[in-house]
């Protein structure tokens, strides 16, 4: 028998009609005659077929009842199934159709007719899984190329975030560690349900590439201020603080001249408000409390810890320990008290990205 050929199940508790029918169908399919429902769920776990021919008067149980159990099971719902019956009534077969039969045919048969019902059955179901498949992979190049896209995203910003930070050498390695610093405190707020409800409505990923981007306005400072081995004069310091508006414009303009910008839905935000303070004495807008975006009372945190564990030009850096002891004591003051308290319990997390990712730490 070839093995190629479609496997039909015919479920019939007449004798005659199994003989019959499998005579009419074996020049083109292989036959699985079979005497019972019961009968057909025990062949089932030893045959796939392509459709089944299932009868709907039967004793014990019938067609009807055969088919709720085919459909509510996950390995037997996508077989095909057509009814054989001798009721030739309208509401029988709305019922049958109801509950998931794709045709009826009426006893007595004749095998050109039955034929022609399973070829063209057959035919449905093969075109509905090359659809399928089409589908399937279509999602799937579709997936792979706005993988891409995030890909290419990505490495611009990360691109641009490295741009700047080589201007500002002593600090490198601050972008990817403040990313790393911002996951774990969102990871912790996710887990414990502290502002989850804001932090559920963003993309955590376009939110953690957008983190690249607080410092960009940077790249517009001069490196005499920039790199000035000493404290800032009065003067410099309001130029240095320059770098967050610079960022925001440089950011809106980058956005304004693509429609797909979604990747860059934070990083303004990040780049506008991590020099706020909770008690209101930060800039550029001197923002108090939840007036401040919660990227930007992440990003204090996370950007203030690295400032204090990294060597600067007119700073040695800190110990961890240092670090985590002048972020507690600016709750309430410099930071969210909220994020503070999320901040105590990972902190030791940030201390061991502190030691194992800043080449300028001694400590």
């Amino acid at each position: 028998m070839d093995a190629a050929r479609q496997k039909i199940m015919l479920v019939d508790d007449n004798k005659a009609n199994l003989i019959m029918g499998k005579e009419m169908l074996k020049e083109h399919y292989e036959v699985f005659p079979v005497p019972s429902a019961a009968k057909l769920f025990e062949v089932l776990k030893q045959v796939n077929p392509s459709l089944i021919l299932l009868d709907v008067m039967m004793p014990e149980m019938d067609g009807y009842e055969a088919i709720k159990v085919l459909k509510a099971d996950n390995d037997w719902n996508e077989i095909p199934v057509i009814f054989l019956t001798s009721r030739n009534d309208e509401q029988s077969e709305l019922v049958g159709l109801s509950l998931g039969a794709i045709d009826y045919v009426y006893k007595p048969f004749s095998g050109p007719l039955l034929l022609q019902r399973i070829a063209n059955q057959l035919l449905i179901t093969s075109q509905k899984k090359e659809l399928k498949n089409y589908n399937d992979n279509l999602q799937e190049m579709v997936n792979k190329k706005t993988g891409e896209v995030l890909d290419l995203q990505n490495a611009i910003l990360s691109t641009i975030a490295e741009m700047v930070e080589f201007r500002d050498g002593l600090t490198g390695g601050h972008v990817s560690r403040t990313q790393k610093y911002l996951k774990l405190l969102v990871d912790k707020l996710l887990e414990i349900k502290v502002y989850h409800i804001e932090l559920e409505s963003w993309d955590i990923n376009f939110l953690l590439q957008s983190a690249q981007l607080h410092d960009v306005g940077k790249i517009s400072i001069s490196d005499a201020i920039l790199n000035k081995p000493g404290r800032l004069t009065e003067e410099e310091f309001e130029a240095m603080k320059k770098h967050v508006t610079s960022g925001v414009a440089a950011i809106e303009k980058i956005a304004s001249m693509t429609p797909e910008h979604a990747f860059l839905n934070h990083a303004s935000t990040f780049a506008g408000t991590h020099h706020e303070k909770f008690d209101g004495s930060g800039y550029p807008k001197g923002l108090k409390g939840l007036e401040i975006p919660l990227e930007g009372r992440l990003m204090a945190i996370a950007d203030v810890y690295d400032a204090l564990i990294s060597k600067r030009p007119y700073k040695d850096p800190m110990p961890p320990e240092v670090a985590k002891k002048i972020i507690i004591e600016g709750r309430g003051s410099h930071f969210d008290p909220a994020l503070v308290d999320v901040f105590e319990l990972v902190c030791d997390s940030f201390a061991d990205i502190a030691r194992t990712e800043n080449d300028n730490m001694t400590f």
